[in-house]
């Protein structure tokens, strides 16, 4: 190596030697508060994260039984009775409480009525129990036998022993119920929302059984329900009462305008849901679906479809229209007015509109 070459080697040496020697500037107040708070946000999404988890899948799972089953645990289970027990004294005529079992577990129903009048069985929502009923009872109650049931896979007195998975279970259900109850073959049902697809099961399982049915804003069945709406029933399952309130003052928002009395009908139903899904364990319901073509034409029992003009869930209009079209023997009524919560801004022509229905 040439003494040129050598000199040129230390010459950059010494420099990279120099330059390493140089302090580091330090990092800006700026970059060090953006980087805490990032820090920070990071942490309270682990433990958000952490709360919503335990909140919603802390305790037993769905299929362990207790003394306490379905309830997450034995405070739990006074904690939902108690809240019940109240709303129950708002029930406004006498009724008898029963208990049936079945081969997935014991179903609850409050039981109204003259005795020897025909059999009209009651299905909720879902997120409900038989005390959604509370504002139609008394009307119904005066010319049939009614059974208002708890959904044996929901919210209520109801106590699950086995998975419900599909249509098809839930009208093996209902007709070991029936058995049980010697309701005959000349049964009429009215369902509500989910409690509407869980009617439109029954009937194309056991359509012999059946006199009538009535299907009051059933959720999905006709049609899908609107992104908008999955996401908002998504969003109640966070532990945060506000998710819940949001979502029914959206859904029953007829209810909500009607005033004092209206809200107070809401706020006591958000209450419910909030106690509801802290007590009983997490489970995935049966998801409802919409019938096809051939299912709606092939249902052959007399079928009333009952929808508020302003209906949430998805465009009543469009399914009035696609009943109209493809299984036209379909009765069909809009409400005005009204929307998901036509049960409770227009009982009365609900009532009438339903009873004349199921006489004929």
């Amino acid at each position: 190596m040439q003494e040129d070459d050598v000199m040129t080697l230390n010459e950059e040496n010494n420099e990279v030697v120099a330059k390493s020697a140089q302090p580091r500037r330090p990092r800006s107040g700026f970059l060090n508060i953006l980087l805490l708070g990032i820090g920070l946000i990071v942490l309270l999404l682990i433990a958000f994260s952490g709360w919503i988890y335990i909140s919603i899948f802390s305790g037993p799972g769905p299929m362990e039984m207790s003394d306490f089953h379905p309830f997450k645990s034995a405070e739990a289970k006074v904690r939902y009775l108690a809240f019940e027990d109240k709303m129950a004294k708002k029930w406004p005529i006498a009724s008898e409480e029963r208990t049936v079992q079945t081969s997935f577990g014991k179903t609850f129903m409050r039981i109204s009525g003259p005795v020897d009048a025909p059999p009209l069985v009651l299905l909720p929502g879902g997120g409900c129990n038989s005390l959604i009923w509370s504002t139609n009872i008394k009307a119904l109650s005066k010319e049939y036998r009614t059974y208002a049931l708890d959904n044996i896979y929901d919210f209520g007195r109801s106590v699950y022993t086995r998975k419900m998975e599909s249509g098809n279970d839930c009208a093996v259900w209902l007709d070991e119920l029936f058995d049980t109850l010697s309701l005959g073959s000349s049964v009429r049902m009215i369902g509500y929302s989910y409690g509407g697809w869980v009617t439109s099961q029954y009937a194309l399982h056991h359509p012999d059984r059946l006199t009538r049915i009535v299907l009051i804003a059933p959720a999905y069945t006709i049609l899908p329900l609107t992104d908008e709406m999955i996401w908002s029933m998504v969003a109640t399952l966070l532990p945060v009462r506000y998710f819940k309130q949001k979502a029914m003052y959206s859904v029953w928002k007829d209810l909500v305008e009607l005033g004092k009395e209206g809200r107070e009908i809401v706020d006591e139903r958000v209450d419910y849901v909030q106690i509801a899904y802290s007590s009983f364990k997490f489970k995935m319901p049966v998801n409802p679906t919409v019938l096809s073509d051939s299912e709606l034409q092939n249902i052959r029992v007399p079928l009333l479809y009952l929808v508020g003009a302003n209906e949430t869930m998805y465009s009543a209009d469009s399914a009035i229209a696609r009943l109209r079209k493809v299984a036209p023997i379909i009765e069909t009524e809009l409400i005005s007015g009204t929307g998901h919560d036509l049960m409770f801004t227009h009982t009365e022509i609900v009532d009438q509109r339903m009873l004349k229905f199921l006489k004929n």
